[in-house]
């Protein structure tokens, strides 16, 4: 597999490396690494692109190109759909469902976006009677760095690359090493869409002496939009910090629910076993700690120990899979020292714990069994840093104060549920979470026009809906004295 490049492959004098299947070890593909050559002639390709007719294009005629990419990525929706699971191993079902819906969602509704969009304008009194307006004309950022995570690779790019073509922008785009398959396959159809070369650009790597540093180094580029790790979100801002160019960062979270006595139990049950187990837990909004009130807590910890055990481990293409591996090996290896770490710490574990036997092929793959505990305190590091994997750990509190105090005891800031049937209570205790989102009664329910990010540890800025034009687009003032 090679980089796409000014409209075409493209070849580079980098390695390679095998794109290894997560749900049986073997080898999909060779991916070519990108070198800094080839990195270099992608951010040149973009700037061309800006500095040619892309650069010229109307708000009006972009917004009609996004959705015409909408429309060709829903009917290649099956390739999609086969690429994305064969890259990460989730379930089939999952990848049509959720990441390919979604990546057509997000070209569309960055087109309604650009195309409701307006400017504020003022009109100044001056002495003698006379005026001035100002109006502020957004302009695009630039060359935009996108780099994406495997763990929603389809759908994080497609959250990125649409909000910044709409607005104007070209991109050169570092998918994660694990999943490359589809950032290649959205090239293709940008191109069909109509596209001009030059405007997608997609560089194949790691991070540090790889594409990823080459990217964040160039000074071609003027901004970073990333989703990943903190650790790597750190290490784009020193490389970025001696040009003082644009982030967005989305991060890692080490996120909290909170369940009171009086939550309706069996949706709060439904509800946790999406937002501790889904896409195994692999996913940035994912419940890892789990507060309870007390008078509940055996209730809950045995209901979801119960929902844990009648997850389906198995092939994507089964139906009746509702669980993939994890991403790989290295990546199991990371999960499972946790859970090593929990029971050293005196954790009692409820469920799971281990890596499952399931035959068939199978046992080559980066399986794990979702694992619930009980007993740990908060200052094991379980409950401090961010694991990545189905597994949460349930502690009870007995006053509102206290699960506030809990949940906010941590240096990420990204999200947070509140299960309860006092809406009152919701939404007072929503408010007080230190996340950039809070939901209650519900969790990854989302309107692509709010606002999406964290704090601390969970990142910088916000994108969704206008919020993303704050990013992807830079404000020129125009005075005029009338």
């Amino acid at each position: 597999m090679r980089g796409f490049v000014d409209g075409g492959y493209a070849e580079s004098e980098g390695g390679a490396w095998d794109n290894v299947d997560p749900v049986d070890g073997s080898v999909r593909s060779r991916v070519q690494e990108a070198d800094a050559a080839l990195v270099d002639r992608a951010v040149r390709a973009a700037r061309a692109a800006l500095d040619g007719a892309w650069g010229r294009t109307s708000v009006a005629e972009r917004a009609v190109l996004m959705r015409r990419i909408a429309d060709r990525i829903e009917e290649r929706s099956e390739q999609f759909a086969r690429a994305e699971s064969g890259d990460t191993g989730k379930p089939l079902t999952q990848a049509r469902e959720l990441d390919v819906a979604r990546a057509a969602a997000n070209f569309r509704a960055f087109a309604d976006t650009v195309a409701a969009a307006g400017q504020p304008s003022f009109l100044t009194d001056l002495a003698g009677g006379k005026q001035a307006l100002n109006y502020a004309v957004r302009r695009p950022l630039g060359v935009v760095a996108v780099i994406v995570p495997w763990n929603l690779p389809l759908l994080l790019l497609t959250w990125k690359v649409a909000p910044a073509l709409a607005c104007g922008n070209a991109v050169v785009v570092k998918p994660s090493e694990h999943t490359p398959a589809t950032a290649a396959m959205l090239a293709e159809v940008l191109a069909e869409a109509g596209v001009p070369d030059g405007v997608y650009n997609v560089v194949h790597g790691f991070g540090q002496g790889s594409a990823g540093q080459f990217l964040t180094e160039h000074p071609g580029v003027d901004g970073v939009t990333f989703t990943g790790s903190s650790a790597t979100g750190t290490a784009i801002m020193h490389a970025v910090a001696p040009r003082v160019r644009q982030v967005s960062f989305e991060l890692g979270g080490k996120n909290a629910a909170v369940v009171f006595a009086d939550a309706d139990l069996e949706a709060t049950l439904a509800g946790l076993t999406r937002s501790v187990f889904a896409n195994t837990g692999q996913v940035c909004l994912c419940t890892e700690r789990v507060y309870v009130e007390r008078p509940v807590l055996d209730e809950v910890a045995s209901g979801l120990a119960e929902r844990a055990k009648a997850l389906k481990l198995g092939h994507p293409d089964d139906p009746a899979t509702t669980t993939g591996p994890l991403i790989s090996a290295e990546h199991r290896e990371k999960v499972l020292s946790y859970y090593r770490l929990a029971r050293e710490r005196g954790a009692q574990v409820l469920v799971g714990g281990g890596v499952p036997e399931l035959g068939g092929g199978l046992d080559g793959g980066s399986w794990i069994e979702p694992t619930l505990w009980t007993g740990l305190t908060h200052a094991d590091r379980p409950m401090r840093e961010e694991i990545f994997g189905p597994c949460a750990a349930l502690v009870p509190f007995d006053t509102e104060d206290e699960a506030v105090r809990l949940a906010n005891d941590t240096d990420y800031g990204l999200a947070a549920a509140v299960w309860t049937t006092n809406l009152s209570r919701g939404h007072t205790v929503a408010q007080r979470m230190r996340v950039g989102l809070s939901w209650v009664n519900t969790w990854f329910l989302r309107d692509l026009r709010s606002p999406f990010g964290g704090i601390g540890l969970s990142g910088i800025g916000r994108e969704g809906g206008e919020h993303s034009l704050d990013f992807y687009t830079e404000l020129t003032n125009v005075c005029v004295a009338l």
